[in-house]
């Protein structure tokens, strides 16, 4: 999952040097959908809510 957080970021910071805007948003914007996942789950996993086996 982090790994896909790092290739949106950077296809959005390619994007946004080659004038790219909307590739840049559409990749900006999933990776702030995943981090945004990426955090609730941690916190679930951290308040015992949600185990991982």
């Amino acid at each position: 999952m982090l790994s896909w957080i790092l290739i949106l970021l950077v296809v959005a910071a390619v994007a946004g040097l080659l004038g790219l805007g909307t590739l840049s948003g559409l990749a900006m914007t999933g990776a702030k959908i995943l981090i945004g996942f990426v955090l609730v789950m941690f916190l679930l996993v951290i308040l015992g809510l949600v185990s991982i086996a």
